[in-house]
């Protein structure tokens, strides 16, 4: 079975998001996170976090890319166990049957995004249209098949949708001062 990790390939998740993921822990789409915010009112890390963030199940931090692993049933039961009580600690689920569910919900979704090879490295794009969270998710693996990746490097791009909003990191940075 394949799942997501969260991948760091340089420093700028740690000032892009309020909290970064730390590299190499499993990850889901996280867009429940954003369920109860007005989406059009977010601003600066957490505006960032809703446009591109993955969520890291134990941390909670947030990763601009995630890569495609192999693991294991024990991993996946895990996974879902971790989410659930951050579900009920974090995020107000009643018990931790209900959280259970959901967790299971946002694991098999993240499953479902494996269907490319490992070590496939994947991106999203979150907008809102007509009052509904939309995900984009892109792929990008290295030209001519699986090599190891650097922080620059030329990667093919999949995926039908081009996300046209831009980042200011300079200004995110200098925010992340204050």
């Amino acid at each position: 079975m394949k799942l997501l990790r969260t991948i760091r390939l340089d420093p700028s998740d740690t000032f892009v998001f309020e909290r970064a993921a730390e590299p190499g822990e499993f990850a889901v789409s996280g867009a429940f996170v954003f369920w109860e915010d007005d989406v059009a009112a977010l601003t600066g890390k957490r505006r960032s976090a809703f446009r591109s963030g993955f969520l890291g199940v134990e941390s909670l931090g947030w990763s601009t890319l995630v890569q495609i692993v192999e693991a294991k049933t024990e991993d996946r039961a895990s996974i879902v166990d971790t989410l659930a009580r951050r579900l009920v600690e974090h995020f107000g689920a009643p018990d931790i049957a209900t959280a259970s569910k959901a967790a299971e919900e946002e694991v098999s979704f993240a499953e479902s995004l494996c269907g490319h090879p490992v070590d496939t490295l994947v991106a999203i794009h979150r907008t809102v249209e007509d009052g509904e969270i939309r995900e984009a998710f892109r792929t990008l693996r290295p030209r001519g098949g699986p090599k190891p990746l650097r922080a620059f490097s030329f990667l093919e791009v999949e995926g039908d949708e081009t996300p046209v909003d831009e980042v200011d990191l300079v200004g995110l940075a200098k925010d992340g001062r204050k």
